[in-house]
């Protein structure tokens, strides 16, 4: 198959695609989220000037990038797209559906007019830097390599409005359980070991799997003790031999398991604390609403679904590289967040929409 017959062929599936994402806006709304759609996927770029070259329009290409520019600054788009693919989106999500929570970022080294810049920590470079915050919520079957994106939103502490980065992971939360009710569960790493969120996902009975850092006072056999301390103290009957891919090499780990039910001292509802030794000198502490027993199966599944975040986290950088997101130049905040949504929703299109047979011939 050639390759204008590909190109071909991706528009008009990409057409039937945006006539749902965009429900709602109007005409002229509906047919920017089209072209942008198309155009993040066949220049696999968010620059305007990659975008408007791929639409092919018999005018100059900056009057191409200006339109794009000032329809990207609509204040309807992110919530109305953000909306429609997570509609699309929870008819992928079952009972016990993976729903991975991954904060991110976007650093911009050298920008000096991009509106409310922020200091971040750059995650690849492991230092602060200039730009933005994200938020990722993906979900995954435990046996299965599929992912389903679901939201994806940018922010920034410096804007007007911010509250603060929980509220903003609330928001992701409550914006996945308005279209999945109470199926999935929630998966954080240890940045997620704070009680402004475990509180908040107690009252919506959402359930989690979360990461402690191991200074989170917890309740068992109605002590109050450090969790780090309560994890040296729990027997791990349980053992199972690993081989995981760090960089280009394989690395064993011998692994014992066992867990404790605990309370959050705040809180009356059961926890169950996931005890992993192996990983480090420490013990991994996992908290979770999950009830847990002495059982290989059950701990080793909830072991498995953790480690099954990490691929999450390499897809999403996968796709901020696929996309070219750091390279992102929009100077307006609006406009920002606005294509955060697009970026999911073409994310969805390649990931649940598109066969594997037309992936690969695209």
């Amino acid at each position: 198959m050639n390759s204008s017959k590909v190109a071909h062929n991706l528009r008009k599936r990409i057409a039937r695609f945006s006539g749902n994402v965009s429900d709602g806006l109007c005409g002229r709304a509906r047919c920017f989220v089209e072209e942008m759609l198309y155009g993040i996927q066949a220049s696999e770029s968010v620059l305007l000037s990659e975008i408007g070259r791929t639409l092919e329009e018999p005018i100059a290409l900056i009057k191409t990038e200006e339109r794009l520019s000032r329809n990207l600054q609509r204040p309807e788009l992110e919530g109305v797209v953000q909306d429609n693919v997570m509609k699309m989106a929870s008819a992928h999500i079952g009972r016990d559906t993976l729903l991975i929570i991954d904060p991110s970022d976007i650093t911009k080294k050298y920008a000096k007019k991009m509106e409310y810049l922020a200091t971040v920590r750059d995650g690849s470079e492991h230092e602060l830097g200039n730009g933005y915050w994200t938020l990722h919520i993906a979900g995954t079957e435990l046996d299965s390599n599929k992912i389903t994106p679901l939201y994806q939103r940018l922010w920034s502490c410096e804007a007007p409005g911010f509250v603060s980065e929980n509220e903003e992971i609330l928001r992701g939360v409550d914006a996945v359980m308005k279209h999945v009710g109470n199926k999935g569960v929630y998966l954080y790493d240890r940045g997620g070991d704070r009680i402004n969120l475990f509180g908040p996902l107690l009252d919506r009975y959402a359930r989690f799997l979360v990461r402690l850092v191991g200074n989170r006072n917890l309740v068992h056999n109605k002590k109050t003790m450090l969790a780090k301390d309560i994890a040296h103290t729990c027997p791990c009957p349980f053992r199972k031999t690993i081989v995981k891919l760090e960089g280009t090499r394989e690395v064993t780990y011998e692994l014992r398991f066992g867990h404790r039910k605990v309370y959050l001292p705040e809180r009356p509802e059961p926890l169950y604390l996931l005890v992993i030794h192996g990983f480090g000198a420490e013990p991994l502490m996992l908290l979770t609403t999950e009830p847990l027993r002495r059982s290989f199966k059950c701990l080793w599944r909830w072991i498995r679904a953790y480690m099954r975040r990490w691929s999450i986290e390499e897809t999403i950088r996968y796709a901020k590289t696929c996309y070219d997101l750091e390279n992102v130049r929009i100077l307006n905040y609006q406009g920002l967040q606005n294509l955060m949504p697009l970026v999911l929703a073409a994310m969805f299109f390649a990931t649940c929409v598109l066969d594997h047979d037309h992936r690969l011939r695209i």
